[in-house]
């Protein structure tokens, strides 16, 4: 069997199975190929269409063992698999944290918070850290800048240790315990915030595979704006007066809007739409609240 067949085959199982995706992946072919390649130490970007690329039988059998956990159990590859991937940087991750995959990596990626970033030294925070991919990120992204990595989660902080420790970012990340912003210390000059945002309804509708990932970093409440609510009033404080916060809301647009009719932020473009990561100055926030 070619390596195309088994991946071609892996889909077919994948989608026959109705497992849902969205967790580092989008579709079958993508999940497949990722957990083909991943179960037989192949690069991600190994060419699948390559004739010479041929799969034993005991490979084929590794496989299928890997594809039948995923559709039997449920749970997501990426703690089959104790990795993800966000923006081309791997990441550590387990059942401790949700699964890497925040819209802010886009915008961060793109350069447009670059302004938001001083030459000299800058300071980044990211609430909610989790498993300290945005914060990993952003100190690639700005090798000027100390990041300061938040979260509720004691669990959550020790896999984004792991993570601040593989890409040897140790001098420069500083992770904290923390309700909200209670660990918060000095002023920052850029707020990076994928809170927990789910409304009650969707919660109750979320596949397996989403439950699979912690509640606390996942729901946001009746209308998903719990959390954003405090983090709104609270977060100008924490600015330098040129200051942003870079929040994500997902789907949650209407709840948003019907929370803070008053509020205008600057809506950032995403891979997922337009009105999905917000960014609000901080003079805009200090005259809102």
């Amino acid at each position: 069997m070619t390596l195309r067949e088994l991946v071609d085959h892996c889909r077919t199982q994948l989608d026959v199975a109705g497992v849902s995706f969205g967790q580092g992946t989008l579709h079958a072919l993508d999940e497949a190929a990722w957990l083909v390649l991943w179960r037989l130490d192949l690069p991600l970007d190994t060419d699948l269409d390559n004739p010479a690329c041929t799969v034993s039988s005991a490979d084929q059998a590794r496989v299928h063992a890997l594809l039948n956990e995923r559709i039997q159990t449920r749970r997501p590859l990426a703690y089959l698999t104790g990795e993800a991937w966000l923006q081309g940087v791997a990441f550590h991750v387990d059942e401790r944290t949700i699964i890497p995959r925040s819209l802010i990596a886009e915008v961060l990626a793109m350069g447009w918070l670059d302004e938001y970033v001083p030459e000299g030294h800058a300071r980044v925070m990211d609430l909610c850290t989790g498993n300290g991919s945005l914060a990993v990120l952003a100190a690639l992204a700005w090798p000027q800048a100390s990041v300061h990595g938040l979260d509720l989660s004691p669990q959550a902080l020790q896999v984004a240790a792991r993570n601040v420790e593989r890409h040897a970012l140790v001098n420069r990340i500083e992770l904290s315990v923390s309700d909200g912003f209670a660990a918060a210390h000095g002023l920052y000059h850029l707020i990076l915030c994928n809170p927990p945002y789910v409304n009650q309804q969707s919660m109750e509708a979320l596949p397996p595979e989403f439950r699979a990932e912690p509640a606390l970093a996942l729901a946001g409440g009746s209308d998903g704006m719990d959390f954003i609510r405090p983090c709104l009033q609270q977060a100008s404080r924490w600015l330098t007066p040129d200051g942003a916060l870079v929040l994500e809301i997902g789907h949650e647009i209407d709840h948003f809007e019907r929370a803070f009719p008053s509020l205008s932020p600057w809506w950032l473009e995403t891979s997922a739409g337009d009105t999905q990561v917000a960014l609000l100055r901080a003079a805009d926030l200090v005259a809102w609240s």
